[in-house]
């Protein structure tokens, strides 16, 4: 079951570098892509990072729309985002459709959330228009966070045994993922 995750806890849906889709909506077109490249950046209030190439038509209605939504993926998803993450939406193509992909309506934006991921982040751009041509790099304020219940407790992540299809993907190249591992905890040294 979905959660509300403290904004302040938001950073840590992102914190251990998984690969994301990216969503946004703008005139009742809609577009899901895949990104490796995101990062948190702030506490609070809760900032991130992007990076959205311009050839994309998720960036198209992100600069329309001045928002969008970060799913986190899991093992069970792989195949959908390597898919999502090498098709084109400025062809008509409602990725979502066409690969099978369920969304459900964010708290407090219009993009759309992946259903089936693990955790998801809606954001609003702080617009930084050097930043996105020269760089492609967006920043936005996280403005509502939730997670999976199962894999997300007391604002951080707890894999356990039989969470292997739920486990966050990790981007290598050509299709090629991580998943997380063993959890270990650090103790302090003398």
């Amino acid at each position: 079951m979905n959660q509300d995750v403290e904004l302040k806890h938001a950073y840590r849906l992102l914190n251990h570098g998984p690969t994301v889709l990216v969503s946004a909506a703008h005139g009742g077109r809609r577009n899901v892509m895949a990104a490796a490249w995101a990062m948190p950046l702030d506490f609070d209030p809760p900032k991130l990072a992007v990076v959205i190439d311009k050839s994309t038509f998720t960036r198209t209605l992100i600069d329309a729309a001045g928002e969008f939504a970060l799913s986190v993926p899991c093992v069970a998803q792989a195949d959908a985002v390597f898919s999502v993450g090498n098709t084109s939406g400025h062809d008509g193509v409602d990725k979502f459709e066409r690969y099978g992909l369920g969304a459900f309506a964010g708290r407090a934006t219009g993009a759309p959330l992946v259903e089936g991921c693990v955790g998801w982040l809606e954001c609003r751009v702080l617009r930084e228009p050097h930043n996105e041509q020269a760089y492609d790099l967006f920043l936005a304020e996280v403005v509502a966070a939730q997670a999976d219940d199962r894999v997300f407790r007391d604002g951080r992540w707890s894999f356990g045994p039989g969470d292997e299809a739920l486990r966050t993907l990790h981007h290598v190249a050509g299709g090629a993922f991580f998943s997380l591992g063993t959890m270990l905890q650090a103790k302090p040294l003398p």
